[in-house]
């Protein structure tokens, strides 16, 4: 008899490290959350509380959701994908902005991000309501049907055009940072300047603390329960979002299988990681660039790393190692197994 366990997605895949130190004297932090982008998302206001700062945030979180979402039948993104093969569809500046990006990611990983491996994605259905193993069959048929190169965006009429019936796009690896950058731009512009915008996992920090102090925050072990963490790394004004194996998977005839699928074959990713970790600016390039260091593993996903200016990497393995980029921020080891 087949069984099959499936584990939903982890919405702490960081954990936030709050202090008595992150609050202003006479102000009270204020944190709100909703259920958007299929996670919890949680803003948290530090100097500036304020519900016309909270909705601005949680408002353009939504207008992004309903514009790239997969899961909506509406959005912009799913009519793209109803039209693949047909004709092309106009799209906000939003989402061309994002497509344009994941494309960009695709040709210079290599097509270890590819935006267009929704039909895997649907195959797989990983974190979804009825996770399978494809058979070898469906999955080299589904393999056809994905390649970024053959999008074809048209920037002076702003429309995005899948040539071939059955292509999907995916922007689930890079929404949810576009929109935790928005967030951020949204709650500066209503004055605040102290908050942690936290996407289920994908954590963008607003300023400092409003003492000036750097904020603390931790990398989930893999190994340990929901809120346990193996590091501690001290950001400023910065992006962390982690990716691994351990965040979405099902179990299938004692075989286990993870969320993150390598382009190539249209299986799961086999290397030694169970962590992968961006730090930059931009949460928009820190969601996307996770999932690559972890679909290049450890030595080629470093090398490209350091290939870009601004982007740093923190990566657990599977052996206990930890590798670190060169410019990475100060980080506290909290699990004594890990070593450099």
């Amino acid at each position: 008899m087949k069984q099959f366990r499936h584990i939903g997605l982890s919405i702490a895949i960081i954990v936030v490290l709050l202090f008595p130190s992150c609050t202003k004297k006479g102000v009270e932090p204020q944190a709100q959350s909703f259920l958007m982008l299929g996670t919890v998302c949680r803003i948290t206001i530090y100097d500036k509380p304020s519900d016309r700062a909270f909705k601005a945030a949680f408002d353009r979180i939504r207008e992004i959701e309903n514009r790239m979402s997969i899961h909506l039948d509406e959005s912009e993104v799913s009519r793209v994908n109803r039209s693949a093969g047909t004709e092309a569809i106009p799209v906000s500046a939003d989402t061309f902005l994002v497509v344009q990006k994941a494309l960009e990611i695709a040709r210079l990983s290599g097509g270890a991000f590819d935006p267009t491996v929704g039909p895997l994605v649907q195959a797989w259905d990983i974190g979804g309501d009825a996770p399978r193993r494809p058979g070898d069959e469906e999955i080299a048929h589904l393999l056809t049907l994905v390649g970024w190169q053959r999008v074809v965006l048209d920037e002076e009429r702003q429309t995005i055009f899948l040539p071939d019936e059955g292509m999907v796009l995916d922007l689930g690896a890079i929404a949810k940072g576009y929109a935790a950058d928005e967030a951020a731009r949204v709650l500066k512009e209503h004055g605040v300047g102290s908050a942690i915008v936290n996407l289920g996992g994908n954590v963008l920090t607003v300023g400092r603390k409003v003492d000036g102090s750097l904020w603390k925050i931790g990398i989930q072990d893999p190994e340990q329960e929901r809120g346990g963490y193996a590091l501690i790394v001290e950001l400023d004004d910065t992006s962390l979002v982690t990716s691994g194996p351990y965040e979405r998977f099902f179990t299938l005839e004692g075989e286990t299988y993870h969320h993150i699928l390598d382009t190539t074959t249209g299986y799961p990713v086999v290397n030694d990681l169970i962590s992968a970790s961006i730090i930059t600016e931009s949460s928009f390039l820190a969601d996307a660039l996770s999932t690559t260091l972890y679909a290049l593993g450890d030595e080629r996903g470093m090398a490209f790393i350091k290939t870009l200016e601004g982007v740093e990497a923190i990566v657990l393995t599977a052996d206990h190692r930890l590798i670190t980029s060169a410019n990475t921020p100060p980080i506290t080891v909290t699990d004594e197994t890990y070593h450099r």
